[in-house]
């Protein structure tokens, strides 16, 4: 009786045991970021890996580790990217684990001349989550690298590894992922962009300067087509006008003298199409609460919120105009026109050009209320104003 329940126990004991061919988390190079870079002389693909292990991903409890941690960094080139990737392979102990890729760095060259091939390949990759972060840079990848956090946190508390939008507050560009990217790069109409990842050098100092990355734009595409890169200031607009939950600080200004300092929240934008026109022809309205962080000088409430207003009014229209210029559309009005005429924009495939004039946009009307003061007072007149 005893060996009849015996053989089963033994079966059962040697069926759990096929799990020892596993690694340990401490037996693998984890790769947190790939970097891609391409060199027009010689024809070939650079891949840049950016290995981070446990004491480079997480916070020390009670302090942090004064020991230096260095940013581990492969580089090989190739033919093509799987090529260049190969020969890393059989030199990296403990064996290389893209399981936790987060980040693609793609370099300007690279996104110039061969970003549609690149980003298929990286669109079919099995091993490649489809919702890491994709960035460009006209940067050392290298250097980007090896930028860590401030404070000496690792890599991974830099905007490398910003999760998404929603981390984003204030006077900041957003991230993409590569799902959300394809779906607009692959749209008949609108744009899609990718932020730019750069290194400042002179914002933050300890016992020398010390270096930190931040998005300081967007690389921009239409029709699967690179359209070139928008400032950070129009950027973080697009944003704004674009995305919940961002806010903005700006400096208002009288004649160009400096009157008072506004944070103004996330705005509500409509898109007006006008009925019966072949081509989008729009006016955007724009409503936005503000709050006075700053009053520098005195001025009439009536006279700031019209100041503020036209200010945003010129910024959107700008925008647009530098746009249709670039044959880009940096609003994204296209994308809802021809979902609602499919029609019409059948027939406007047909002519193959721009669906956008400088005079589609034909009016911007933005409605400004503030509602918090900041302990400025401001006294009522007879006529209703202040």
């Amino acid at each position: 009786m005893k060996n009849k329940l015996f053989v089963p126990l033994l079966a059962c004991l040697l069926l759990l045991t096929g799990c020892s061919g596993l690694k340990n988390i401490q037996d693998l190079t984890y790769i947190a970021a790939i970097g891609m870079d391409y060199d027009e002389e010689k024809k070939m693909f650079k891949v840049y890996l950016q290995g981070l292990n446990f004491a480079n991903v997480a916070k020390q409890e009670g302090g942090r580790s004064v020991e230096h941690i260095p940013i581990f960094i492969a580089t090989a080139t190739g033919e093509t990217l799987n090529l260049a990737v190969r020969k890393l392979y059989k030199k990296s102990e403990p064996p290389l684990f893209f399981g936790h890729v987060s980040t693609l760095v793609l370099s300007n060259t690279l996104v110039e001349h061969h970003f549609k091939e690149v980003i298929q390949e990286i669109g079919r990759n099995r091993s490649l989550r489809q919702t890491i972060r994709v960035m460009t840079t006209d940067e050392g990848i290298q250097d980007i690298f090896n930028v860590k956090a401030l404070f000496n946190y690792p890599a991974i508390y830099t905007v490398l590894y910003k999760k998404n939008a929603n981390e984003v507050f204030q006077d900041e560009i957003k991230p993409t992922n590569l799902m959300d990217f394809l779906r607009e790069y692959y749209e008949p109409m609108g744009s899609a962009k990718l932020p730019v990842v750069k290194i400042d050098s002179d914002s933050w100092k300890a016992d020398k300067n010390y270096p930190v990355l931040f998005f300081s734009g967007y690389t921009i595409f239409q029709k699967q087509k690179f359209k070139g890169q928008l400032t950070f200031k129009d950027s973080v607009i697009i944003d704004w006008l674009t995305h919940k939950k961002i806010s903005l600080n700006r400096k208002v200004e009288d004649n160009g003298k400096l009157v008072a300092a506004v944070k103004l929240a996330s705005p509500k934008m409509k898109v007006k199409f006008e009925k019966g026109s072949d081509t989008p022809r729009f006016s955007i309205e724009v409503a936005v609460q503000a709050d006075l962080l700053e009053k520098i000088k005195d001025v009439e409430l009536k006279k700031l919120k019209k100041l503020i207003e036209d200010e945003i009014k010129t910024r959107i229209q700008a925008i647009y105009q530098q746009g249709v210029e670039n044959q880009v559309d940096v609003l994204n009005t296209g994308d809802d026109w021809y979902r609602k005429h499919p029609k019409k924009y059948h027939e406007l495939l047909k002519t193959n050009s721009f669906y956008l004039q400088k005079d589609s946009l034909k009016d911007v009307k933005v409605k400004v209320e503030i509602f918090h003061f900041n302990g400025y007072n401001y006294e009522k007149k007879g006529d209703g104003g202040y």
